[in-house]
């Protein structure tokens, strides 16, 4: 059972305005604004998301807390604090695999905590992903050669960011970049964020600010309807730089010895 009908009506007063002041502001009728205070109705999503940032808190806050004079805001940017995520299910109540297309990544930044956006997304379900709440992504571009666009990542949700570990590949979604895929270069920082590293050298790695960080999924495996080449023939050019490297590691561990 939510709290909004009684977080509503005391947030309204601390503001000092009246209940068609507040309807002005969202842009609602005030009838309304009755109804949600007196928990005949509640806010759909995108006004609950108005509300919300109106009072700058989050939804979950909006929702979930009870909110009076002894409430006190969680710190917007600690990595541990839980978030809310949509998730579907099949008919024996097992968890889906929701599926982000490209095409779709610019609306996930704004429906990802909207059951019915998720809801929309296609999902499937694989046996070796029966525990834990997993979701695919589809990757665009080569920054991640050589895995190529068009592949789907499939990760698993990590909620407390701190357990992100260096020199593994997860899947960041953020306000400022939207979904990406990258390799970890450092661990989590308050204060700066994530390192993030492509695996194509052409790219430079970069950082993406805490604040901007919406969700992250580690990634767990992938499926690409391009199968890998076999391995090139070794030329005479390639095996005569192997010997005289194996020659330089040999001569280097007996002049050591």
């Amino acid at each position: 059972m939510s709290n909004i009908a009684s977080n509503l009506k005391y947030l309204r007063k601390k503001k000092g305005v009246t209940q068609q002041q507040f309807a002005d502001l969202m842009e609602i009728k005030r009838a309304s604004v009755g109804a949600y205070e007196e928990d005949r109705a509640e806010p759909k999503y995108e006004l609950l998301k108005k509300i919300a940032e109106f009072y700058e808190l989050s939804m979950d806050e909006l929702a979930n807390d009870i909110i009076d004079d002894k409430w006190k805001p969680t710190p917007k940017s600690n990595a541990s604090n839980l978030r809310v995520l949509s998730v579907t299910v099949d008919a024996d109540d097992r968890e889906n695999i929701e599926l982000v297309p490209v095409k779709a990544s610019a609306g996930y930044l704004n429906g990802y905590g909207d059951p019915e956006y998720v809801k929309e997304l296609p999902k499937f379900s694989l046996p070796m992903f029966n525990q834990g709440t997993y979701r695919a992504f589809e990757i665009k571009g080569d920054s991640m050669l050589p895995l190529p666009s068009g592949s789907l990542i499939i990760a698993e949700y990590v909620e407390n960011w701190h357990d992100i570990k260096t020199g593994q590949t997860y899947v960041i979604v953020s306000s400022n970049d939207g979904i990406v895929y990258k390799r970890i270069g450092q661990k989590y920082k308050e204060d700066k964020g994530l390192k993030l590293v492509s695996d194509n050298k052409t790219y430079e790695p970069y950082w993406v600010e805490a604040g901007d960080i919406i969700e992250v999924w580690k990634a767990k495996a992938f499926i690409s309807t391009e199968l890998p080449e076999p391995s090139p023939e070794p030329t005479l050019e390639g095996l005569s730089s192997m010997m005289a490297q194996m020659q330089k590691t040999i001569k280097a561990v007996v002049d050591k010895n």
